[in-house]
Order: structure tokens, then C-alpha cells, then sequence
């Protein structure tokens, strides 16, 4: 899979990124190592916990990440859960299966590259 047909198949935005980092080489560098970022794994945890803070802490990172690299529909989805969280209220069940479902998608085709 090239980088350009998994920025198309996860939704993302493979033009913008390279504007941003240059070569495919540092893109798929950074790319593989978004597996490793803890951010979905904690903000599922916090929302376990009912630990608003923290939900938004990690919300608000895996929105950062996505939106660095160029993970449009992932970045989109983040955004309106850490709006939300923002907010103070955990009422983001609503989002969580698409978020959960973009986020899946993503790692798993990074394995693909």
C-alpha cells in the first residue's frame, strides 16, 4: 500500500501532510509510530473512570496527532468528542463508535505500509 492510497482509504489528507513534512520517507516515519501513542487507549480509560479531565486530556491530544498528520476524518471526530469533553460533560457515547471504528481503521491499515 503506498502512503498516498492509505491517507485515501483512512480519509486523510496525504497533499497537506506532505506540504508539511516534505518526503514520504518522514511521513511514513511519523505515521508508523501513531500505533504507539497511548491517547485513544487513555481517553477510553478515562471515560471508564468518569475522569473528565483526563478524557479531555487525551481526547484533545489524539485530535492534535490526527490533525499533524494529516488524519482528517480521525482529527474531525476527536475534535467533537474533545469539545464536548471541553465542556465538562462525558456525554460523548454518541461518537465513541465512529471514533473507536476511524481510529481501528487507521492503525490497522498503518500496518499495511
Amino acid at each position: 500500500m503506498t502512503l498516498e492510497n492509505f491517507y485515501e482509504v483512512i480519509g486523510g489528507d496525504y497533499t497537506g501532510t506532505k506540504s508539511r513534512l516534505l518526503t514520504d520517507e518522514r511521513i511514513l516515519r511519523f505515521v508508523t509510530k501513531f500505533p504507539a501513542d497511548e491517547s485513544f487507549k487513555n481517553l477510553e480509560k478515562a471515560l471508564a473512570d468518569n475522569n473528565v479531565q483526563e478524557a479531555f486530556r487525551a481526547a484533545h491530544t489524539l485530535k492534535g496527532v490526527a490533525g499533524n498528520l494529516g488524519f482528517n476524518a480521525l482529527f474531525e471526530i476527536s475534535q467533537e468528542v474533545t469539545e464536548i469533553l471541553r465542556g465538562g460533560s462525558l456525554e460523548v457515547s454518541a461518537h465513541m463508535p465512529k471514533l473507536k471504528q476511524l481510529y481501528n481503521l487507521t492503525v490497522e491499515n498503518i500496518a499495511n505500509l
